[in-house]
Protein backbone atom coordinates (compact mmCIF):
# COMPACT_ATOMS: atom_id res chain seq x y z
CA UNK A 1 0.00 0.00 0.00
CA UNK A 2 1.35 3.43 -0.87
CA UNK A 3 0.56 6.57 1.10
CA UNK A 4 -1.64 7.77 -1.77
CA UNK A 5 -3.99 4.86 -1.09
CA UNK A 6 -4.44 5.60 2.61
CA UNK A 7 -7.68 7.23 3.71
CA UNK A 8 -6.43 9.28 6.66
CA UNK A 9 -9.98 9.86 7.94
CA UNK A 10 -10.60 6.15 8.52
CA UNK A 11 -7.10 5.21 9.70
CA UNK A 12 -7.22 2.84 12.67
CA UNK A 13 -4.59 1.19 14.86
CA UNK A 14 -3.65 -1.61 12.46
CA UNK A 15 -0.46 -2.88 10.82
CA UNK A 16 0.38 -1.26 7.49
CA UNK A 17 3.57 -2.34 5.75
CA UNK A 18 5.85 0.61 5.12
CA UNK A 19 8.93 0.68 2.90
CA UNK A 20 11.92 0.36 5.25
CA UNK A 21 12.76 -0.78 8.75
CA UNK A 22 16.01 -0.70 10.77
CA UNK A 23 17.84 -3.86 11.88
CA UNK A 24 21.02 -4.36 13.94
CA UNK A 25 22.53 -7.65 15.18
CA UNK A 26 24.47 -8.23 18.42
CA UNK A 27 27.06 -11.02 18.36
CA UNK A 28 30.42 -11.64 20.01
CA UNK A 29 29.86 -8.83 22.47
CA UNK A 30 28.94 -5.97 20.16
CA UNK A 31 26.28 -4.52 17.87
CA UNK A 32 26.90 -4.23 14.14
CA UNK A 33 26.47 -0.94 12.30
CA UNK A 34 22.79 -1.55 11.52
CA UNK A 35 20.98 -1.10 8.24
CA UNK A 36 17.63 -0.24 6.66
CA UNK A 37 15.93 -3.10 4.87
CA UNK A 38 12.79 -3.60 2.76
CA UNK A 39 12.23 -7.08 4.23
CA UNK A 40 9.46 -7.06 6.83
CA UNK A 41 9.82 -10.78 7.61
CA UNK A 42 12.06 -11.72 10.54
CA UNK A 43 14.29 -14.74 9.83
CA UNK A 44 15.59 -16.30 13.07
CA UNK A 45 16.82 -19.66 14.32
CA UNK A 46 14.17 -22.14 15.45
CA UNK A 47 15.86 -22.38 18.85
CA UNK A 48 15.75 -18.63 19.46
CA UNK A 49 15.13 -17.71 23.10
CA UNK A 50 12.56 -15.10 22.01
CA UNK A 51 10.34 -17.92 20.75
CA UNK A 52 10.71 -20.42 23.58
CA UNK A 53 11.55 -18.42 26.69
CA UNK A 54 10.10 -14.99 26.02
CA UNK A 55 13.49 -13.26 25.97
CA UNK A 56 12.31 -10.12 24.22
CA UNK A 57 11.12 -6.61 24.92
CA UNK A 58 9.69 -3.76 22.89
CA UNK A 59 8.80 -0.08 22.92
CA UNK A 60 6.16 2.16 21.42
CA UNK A 61 6.50 5.81 20.46
CA UNK A 62 5.14 8.19 17.85
CA UNK A 63 6.25 10.75 15.29
CA UNK A 64 4.04 13.77 14.61
CA UNK A 65 3.71 15.98 11.54
CA UNK A 66 3.73 19.64 12.55
CA UNK A 67 1.92 22.54 10.95
CA UNK A 68 5.18 23.81 9.38
CA UNK A 69 5.82 20.41 7.77
CA UNK A 70 8.54 19.35 10.20
CA UNK A 71 8.35 16.06 12.12
CA UNK A 72 8.56 15.64 15.90
CA UNK A 73 9.60 12.61 17.92
CA UNK A 74 8.20 12.76 21.46
CA UNK A 75 10.69 11.88 24.22
CA UNK A 76 12.44 8.98 22.43
CA UNK A 77 15.27 9.17 24.97
CA UNK A 78 12.80 7.95 27.60
CA UNK A 79 11.86 4.97 25.44
CA UNK A 80 15.56 4.17 25.03
CA UNK A 81 16.06 4.29 28.81
CA UNK A 82 13.00 2.12 29.45
CA UNK A 83 14.18 -0.45 26.89
CA UNK A 84 17.54 -0.56 28.67
CA UNK A 85 15.74 -1.35 31.94
CA UNK A 86 13.74 -4.11 30.22
CA UNK A 87 16.95 -5.53 28.72
CA UNK A 88 18.67 -5.52 32.11
CA UNK A 89 15.75 -7.45 33.60
CA UNK A 90 15.89 -10.10 30.85
CA UNK A 91 19.70 -10.38 30.56
CA UNK A 92 19.85 -8.82 27.11
CA UNK A 93 22.48 -6.35 25.86
CA UNK A 94 21.26 -2.76 25.86
CA UNK A 95 21.05 -0.87 22.59
CA UNK A 96 22.82 2.49 23.04
CA UNK A 97 20.48 5.44 23.61
CA UNK A 98 21.98 7.62 20.87
CA UNK A 99 21.72 4.79 18.34
CA UNK A 100 18.14 4.06 19.45
CA UNK A 101 17.12 7.66 18.74
CA UNK A 102 19.04 7.71 15.45
CA UNK A 103 17.39 4.45 14.33
CA UNK A 104 13.95 5.93 15.02
CA UNK A 105 14.81 9.06 13.04
CA UNK A 106 16.11 6.97 10.13
CA UNK A 107 12.93 4.90 9.98
CA UNK A 108 10.63 7.93 10.08
CA UNK A 109 12.63 9.77 7.41
CA UNK A 110 12.76 6.69 5.18
CA UNK A 111 8.97 6.25 5.39
CA UNK A 112 7.92 9.90 5.30
CA UNK A 113 5.48 9.19 2.45
CA UNK A 114 3.34 7.31 4.99
CA UNK A 115 3.37 10.13 7.55
CA UNK A 116 -0.21 11.26 8.28
CA UNK A 117 -0.63 14.97 7.50
CA UNK A 118 -1.01 17.64 10.15
CA UNK A 119 -4.64 18.02 11.17
CA UNK A 120 -5.66 14.49 10.17
CA UNK A 121 -5.48 13.17 13.73
CA UNK A 122 -3.06 10.47 12.57
CA UNK A 123 0.48 9.81 13.69
CA UNK A 124 3.37 7.54 12.77
CA UNK A 125 3.68 4.77 15.35
CA UNK A 126 7.17 3.31 15.88
CA UNK A 127 7.77 -0.14 17.30
CA UNK A 128 11.37 -0.75 18.41
CA UNK A 129 11.99 -4.28 19.69
CA UNK A 130 14.92 -6.39 20.90
CA UNK A 131 14.86 -10.20 20.82
CA UNK A 132 17.09 -13.14 21.67
CA UNK A 133 18.00 -15.15 18.56
CA UNK A 134 20.49 -17.81 17.44
CA UNK A 135 20.81 -21.57 17.87
CA UNK A 136 19.88 -22.54 21.41
CA UNK A 137 18.00 -25.19 23.40
CA UNK A 138 18.46 -24.70 27.15
CA UNK A 139 17.01 -22.01 29.39
CA UNK A 140 19.75 -19.40 29.15
CA UNK A 141 20.41 -16.00 27.63
CA UNK A 142 20.77 -16.02 23.84
CA UNK A 143 24.03 -16.16 21.86
CA UNK A 144 22.76 -13.45 19.48
CA UNK A 145 20.28 -10.60 19.62
CA UNK A 146 18.42 -8.49 17.12
CA UNK A 147 17.27 -4.90 17.53
CA UNK A 148 14.79 -3.53 15.03
CA UNK A 149 12.45 -0.58 14.49
CA UNK A 150 9.48 -0.52 12.13
CA UNK A 151 6.71 2.03 11.73
CA UNK A 152 3.04 2.24 10.73
CA UNK A 153 0.71 5.20 10.21
CA UNK A 154 -2.08 4.98 12.79
CA UNK A 155 -5.30 6.66 13.82
CA UNK A 156 -6.83 6.58 17.32
CA UNK A 157 -6.26 3.43 19.41
CA UNK A 158 -9.80 3.49 20.80
CA UNK A 159 -12.61 3.99 18.29
CA UNK A 160 -14.43 7.24 18.87
CA UNK A 161 -11.32 9.11 19.99
CA UNK A 162 -11.73 11.34 23.05
CA UNK A 163 -15.07 9.94 24.20
CA UNK A 164 -15.58 8.15 27.51
CA UNK A 165 -15.75 4.37 27.53
CA UNK A 166 -16.39 1.89 30.31
CA UNK A 167 -14.04 -0.64 31.89
CA UNK A 168 -14.47 -3.66 34.13
CA UNK A 169 -12.35 -4.91 37.03
CA UNK A 170 -10.65 -8.20 36.15
CA UNK A 171 -10.28 -11.16 38.49
CA UNK A 172 -7.01 -11.96 36.71
CA UNK A 173 -3.59 -10.48 37.44
CA UNK A 174 -1.53 -8.67 34.82
CA UNK A 175 1.80 -9.42 36.53
CA UNK A 176 3.14 -11.22 39.59
CA UNK A 177 4.49 -9.40 42.65
CA UNK A 178 8.22 -8.84 42.08
CA UNK A 179 7.76 -10.08 38.49
CA UNK A 180 8.18 -8.34 35.14
CA UNK A 181 5.29 -5.88 35.45
CA UNK A 182 7.60 -2.86 35.25
CA UNK A 183 9.32 -4.18 32.10
CA UNK A 184 7.82 -3.84 28.63
CA UNK A 185 8.02 -7.52 27.76
CA UNK A 186 5.70 -9.58 25.60
CA UNK A 187 4.77 -12.01 28.37
CA UNK A 188 2.87 -9.27 30.22
CA UNK A 189 0.72 -8.70 27.15
CA UNK A 190 0.23 -12.38 26.38
CA UNK A 191 -1.20 -12.79 29.89
CA UNK A 192 -3.62 -9.92 29.23
CA UNK A 193 -5.22 -11.33 26.07
CA UNK A 194 -7.69 -13.66 27.79
CA UNK A 195 -8.98 -11.24 30.47
CA UNK A 196 -9.13 -8.53 27.79
CA UNK A 197 -11.33 -10.76 25.64
CA UNK A 198 -13.64 -11.43 28.58
CA UNK A 199 -14.04 -7.67 29.09
CA UNK A 200 -14.71 -6.98 25.41
CA UNK A 201 -17.21 -9.86 25.24
CA UNK A 202 -19.10 -8.03 27.98
CA UNK A 203 -18.97 -4.87 25.83
CA UNK A 204 -16.39 -3.04 27.93
CA UNK A 205 -13.40 -1.31 26.30
CA UNK A 206 -10.99 -3.40 28.36
CA UNK A 207 -10.38 -4.64 31.87
CA UNK A 208 -8.69 -3.00 34.83
CA UNK A 209 -6.10 -4.95 36.80
CA UNK A 210 -5.79 -4.67 40.55
CA UNK A 211 -2.57 -5.11 42.51
CA UNK A 212 -1.68 -8.82 42.49
CA UNK A 213 -0.86 -8.98 46.20
CA UNK A 214 -4.08 -7.65 47.76
CA UNK A 215 -6.56 -6.99 44.91
CA UNK A 216 -7.57 -3.71 46.59
CA UNK A 217 -5.76 -1.11 44.43
CA UNK A 218 -5.95 -0.19 40.75
CA UNK A 219 -2.76 -0.85 38.83
CA UNK A 220 -3.29 -0.70 35.04
CA UNK A 221 -6.12 -0.24 32.56
CA UNK A 222 -5.61 -2.95 29.96
CA UNK A 223 -2.36 -1.96 28.22
CA UNK A 224 -2.53 1.63 29.52
CA UNK A 225 -1.98 3.49 32.79
CA UNK A 226 -4.77 4.81 35.04
CA UNK A 227 -5.10 8.38 36.24
CA UNK A 228 -7.80 10.22 38.15
CA UNK A 229 -8.67 13.81 39.02
CA UNK A 230 -9.86 14.10 42.61
CA UNK A 231 -12.65 16.38 43.77
CA UNK A 232 -9.99 18.57 45.43
CA UNK A 233 -8.09 18.88 42.12
CA UNK A 234 -5.23 16.43 42.54
CA UNK A 235 -3.91 14.45 39.58
CA UNK A 236 -3.36 10.94 40.93
CA UNK A 237 -1.89 7.89 39.24
CA UNK A 238 -1.13 4.52 40.86
CA UNK A 239 2.25 3.80 42.43
CA UNK A 240 3.45 0.20 42.28
CA UNK A 241 6.58 -1.77 41.35
CA UNK A 242 4.41 -3.88 39.03
CA UNK A 243 3.31 -0.97 36.81
CA UNK A 244 5.00 -0.14 33.52
CA UNK A 245 6.62 3.32 33.88
CA UNK A 246 4.56 5.05 31.21
CA UNK A 247 6.21 7.97 29.43
CA UNK A 248 2.77 9.43 28.75
CA UNK A 249 1.88 9.12 32.44
CA UNK A 250 5.01 10.92 33.61
CA UNK A 251 4.46 13.60 30.98
CA UNK A 252 0.92 14.13 32.27
CA UNK A 253 2.16 14.27 35.87
CA UNK A 254 4.49 17.10 34.86
CA UNK A 255 1.87 18.95 32.79
CA UNK A 256 -0.82 18.62 35.47
CA UNK A 257 1.46 20.35 37.96
CA UNK A 258 3.36 22.85 35.81
CA UNK A 259 0.74 23.79 33.20
CA UNK A 260 -2.59 23.23 34.96
CA UNK A 261 -1.52 24.06 38.50
CA UNK A 262 -2.80 20.82 40.01
CA UNK A 263 -1.12 18.86 42.76
CA UNK A 264 0.28 15.78 40.99
CA UNK A 265 1.18 12.56 42.73
CA UNK A 266 1.75 8.84 42.41
CA UNK A 267 -0.10 7.06 45.19
CA UNK A 268 -2.39 4.14 45.95
CA UNK A 269 -5.76 4.19 44.21
CA UNK A 270 -8.11 2.00 46.24
CA UNK A 271 -10.95 0.42 44.33
CA UNK A 272 -13.38 1.10 47.20
CA UNK A 273 -12.59 4.85 47.15
CA UNK A 274 -13.47 5.73 43.55
CA UNK A 275 -15.93 8.34 44.77
CA UNK A 276 -12.92 10.56 45.58
CA UNK A 277 -12.46 11.14 41.83
CA UNK A 278 -14.49 13.47 39.63
CA UNK A 279 -12.72 12.36 36.43
CA UNK A 280 -10.65 9.36 35.36
CA UNK A 281 -8.82 8.16 32.30
CA UNK A 282 -6.40 5.71 30.75
CA UNK A 283 -3.19 7.00 29.19
CA UNK A 284 -0.38 5.62 27.05
CA UNK A 285 1.48 6.14 23.79
CA UNK A 286 -1.10 4.29 21.71
CA UNK A 287 -4.21 5.60 23.47
CA UNK A 288 -2.82 9.06 24.41
CA UNK A 289 -5.77 9.66 26.76
CA UNK A 290 -8.99 7.66 26.85
CA UNK A 291 -11.54 9.10 29.30
CA UNK A 292 -13.13 6.52 31.58
CA UNK A 293 -16.90 6.89 31.81
CA UNK A 294 -17.43 4.24 34.44
CA UNK A 295 -15.91 1.18 36.10
CA UNK A 296 -17.79 -2.07 36.75
CA UNK A 297 -16.59 -3.73 39.95
CA UNK A 298 -18.62 -6.85 40.64
CA UNK A 299 -22.22 -5.68 40.90
CA UNK A 300 -21.23 -2.04 41.45
CA UNK A 301 -20.92 0.40 38.51
CA UNK A 302 -19.22 3.68 39.34
CA UNK A 303 -19.59 6.65 36.96
CA UNK A 304 -17.04 9.46 37.05
CA UNK A 305 -17.70 12.73 35.18
CA UNK A 306 -19.98 11.35 32.47
CA UNK A 307 -20.49 8.30 30.29
CA UNK A 308 -20.88 10.50 27.22
CA UNK A 309 -18.76 13.65 27.71
CA UNK A 310 -15.08 14.11 28.50
CA UNK A 311 -14.31 15.94 31.74
CA UNK A 312 -12.84 19.46 31.53
CA UNK A 313 -9.52 18.66 33.25
CA UNK A 314 -8.98 15.52 31.14
CA UNK A 315 -9.70 17.60 28.02
CA UNK A 316 -7.18 20.26 29.12
CA UNK A 317 -4.51 17.62 29.68
CA UNK A 318 -5.22 16.05 26.30
CA UNK A 319 -5.05 19.38 24.49
CA UNK A 320 -1.82 20.35 26.26
CA UNK A 321 -0.07 17.06 25.55
CA UNK A 322 -1.20 16.82 21.92
CA UNK A 323 -0.35 20.48 21.40
CA UNK A 324 3.22 19.79 22.51
CA UNK A 325 3.52 16.63 20.43
CA UNK A 326 2.29 18.31 17.23
CA UNK A 327 4.39 21.43 17.82
CA UNK A 328 1.47 23.80 18.53
CA UNK A 329 2.47 24.43 22.15
CA UNK A 330 5.86 25.06 23.69
CA UNK A 331 7.43 21.84 24.91
CA UNK A 332 9.35 21.42 28.14
CA UNK A 333 13.08 21.32 27.46
CA UNK A 334 14.29 18.05 25.94
CA UNK A 335 10.86 16.59 25.14
CA UNK A 336 10.96 17.06 21.36
CA UNK A 337 13.50 15.62 18.91
CA UNK A 338 13.24 16.87 15.34
CA UNK A 339 13.43 14.35 12.51
CA UNK A 340 13.59 17.15 9.94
Amino acid sequence: MSSKEIDWSTLGFEYIKTDLRYVSIWENGKWDEGTLTEDNVVHIAEGSTAIHYGQQCFEGLKAYRCKDGSINLFRPDQNAKRMKASCDRLLMPEFPEDRFIDACKQVVAANEAYMPPYGSGGTMYLRPYLIGIGDNLGVRTAPKFMFSVFCCPVGPYFKGGLTPTNFVISEYDRAAPNGTGASKVGGNYAASLYPGKIAKDREFSDCIYLDPATHTKIEEVGAANFFGITKDDRFVTPLSPSILPSITKYSLLYLAEHRLGLKAEESDVYIDKLDEFKEAGACGTAAVISPIGGIQNGDDFHVFYSESEVGPVTKQLYDELCGIQFGDKEAPEGWIYKVK
